[in-house]
């Protein structure tokens, strides 16, 4: 389908740019705005309300004023709530892939992949809100029956990061709203304008005013800051790099906060020389080119048996030169922009002192000349004291190095802060089972290079952060648990 100009225009407008607060869009006490820019071009698409200290303190008076009430809801009404939400965006999947694409710049293909991924967080949660079990039991010593009950946390903060900006909403709103709290969140102030039109969403599906609020601006401090600073506040959940999550913890720490963090990656991504190389090939290339990179559990360094080296170096090489980068609304995009001209120089930064230190050039390796901040799809051949090979790159760069034996392997997944996603190729399945094991990762894909579902428990161990978003363990994040001690009136009888 061809978007056109006016199709661009209409949906921007459509877009609310105030600020949610007690179900009710306002603007900024400060009165001031900031400017939403498409990374493709440069040129600014939205100018949103600019959200400021007292803007966080009202949004978070609401949420708090509303926790009560909400609480008290019916569980299967919060689960009819986000079902309806759930059916909406669905509707109008076309309306969010888009903003996505003008906000972000990932080709409209993969824009429609996270409205489907991003919203199945939706229907999990839905469905989770009226199955979120407690028990009891007997005592051990047959005096006390044992009871225990899931309830509320209570006010949460909610901070989202930019490169998935439905599914970073949806994943942390989503539990939230099916286990009774309420909201302040706060979206990355690059990528806006699909929270505010989720939020709308919610609002249209019945979400009973302030229990989700949203307050977007330039300063993420002057937002975060006052609510982590009052002690109603009872949770703090956040996505980003793990130098703010640190920063966040210690603040939350004052008030002795529940906290989630999804925080920085490092991810190895391992080819055995039993592999099957072209599954390889294309688990790697999904693994490091989805979202151009630019996502926590993208594939950072590539560990490749010596043996099939060279014949999976000249494959994988072959599928990054076949991208195109293009604007993601055009037809023929397979590659889009990074998210801004400073986090494009900081790719490149990495890459120039990586071929500094010895690493070879395979393909790309430079800036795309033009309008917006589009990298080219890069490939390197490095050595495994490479500096690039300890940093998160956060783009289209994919660093190959070789070894020798399982052991080495290991060893060399493991060299690192990090501990969020990782990845295996092999055909023996006792091999995934040993390597598993033994390397430090919240997250294992085995043959695949794809692996994150609303169904299944998404976090990291080490600098990548504590708790667990999605699956089962959702849920469990955004409540406390209270445990009743009950005498039994048989007890002796």
């Amino acid at each position: 389908m061809t978007v056109t100009a006016e199709r661009e225009k209409a949906l921007l407008e459509s877009v609310p740019k105030g600020l949610l607060i007690d179900g009710e869009w306002r603007e900024a006490s400060s009165d001031t705005t900031f400017d939403v820019k498409d990374p493709a071009t440069g040129e600014v698409l939205a100018s949103l309300q600019d959200g400021g200290s007292d803007d966080a303190m009202a949004a978070f008076d609401a949420a708090c004023a509303a926790q009560k009430d909400w609480a008290r809801t019916p569980a299967k009404e919060r689960a009819d709530i986000l079902r309806r939400a759930y059916d909406m965006i669905n509707e109008r999947a076309e309306d969010f892939a888009l903003l996505m694409t003008l906000e972000m710049g990932k080709p409209l293909a993969e824009a429609r992949g996270e409205v489907t991924y991003g919203n199945g967080f939706l229907r999990w949660f839905s469905e989770e809100a009226v199955r979120h079990y407690g028990r009891t039991v007997n005592g051990p010593e047959g005096t006390l029956r044992m009871q225990v009950n899931h309830k509320p946390v209570g006010p949460c903060l909610l901070i989202t990061p930019w490169n998935f900006p439905l599914a970073m909403a949806t994943r942390k709103v989503g539990p939230a709203v099916a286990a009774g709290c309420t909201m302040v969140l706060k979206a990355a102030k690059l990528t806006p304008l699909t929270t505010q039109l989720f939020a709308q969403v919610m609002q249209e599906a019945g979400l009973p005013k302030g229990v989700l609020n949203v307050v977007s601006g330039s300063s993420a401090s002057a937002i975060s800051g006052p609510i982590l600073e009052d002690p109603r506040l009872r949770k703090v959940s956040f996505t980003g790099s793990t130098p703010v999550g640190v920063k966040l913890m210690q603040d939350a720490a004052k008030n002795v906060l529940r906290t989630s963090m999804e925080l920085g990656g490092n991810a190895p991504l391992i080819v055995f020389e039993d592999a099957d190389l072209d599954a390889a090939v294309e688990g790697a290339f999904a693994a490091k080119m989805r979202n151009m990179g630019e996502a926590c559990t993208a594939a950072n360094r590539f560990l490749v048996h010596e043996d099939v080296a060279e014949e999976f170096t000249k494959k994988f090489v072959a599928r990054l030169e076949a991208l195109k980068p293009l604007r993601g609304t055009d037809p023929d995009s397979t590659l889009g922009p990074i998210v801004d001209e400073g986090a494009r120089d900081d790719i490149h930064a990495l890459v120039t002192e990586a071929v500094e230190a010895g690493g070879e050039v395979l393909t790309g390796g430079d800036k795309v000349e033009g309008p917006g901040y589009f990298y080219q799809p890069t490939a390197l051949k490095v050595d495994k004291d490479n500096p690039i090979l300890k940093q998160e790159i956060f783009g289209p760069v994919a660093p190959i190095v070789t070894f020798s034996t399982e052991e080495e392997a290991i060893e060399m997944a493991n060299d690192t802060e990090y501990g969020l996603a990782s990845y295996i190729f092999s055909k023996d399945y006792t091999r995934m089972y040993r390597v598993s094991e033994q390397i430090e990762f919240g997250l294992v894909g085995y043959n695949a290079g794809v692996i994150s579902n609303p169904a299944a428990p998404f976090g990291g161990v080490k600098q990548s952060g504590l708790g667990r978003e999605g699956g089962a363990e959702g849920i469990e994040e955004y409540t406390t648990v209270q445990y009743i001690g009950i005498a039994d009136p048989y007890a002796g009888k």
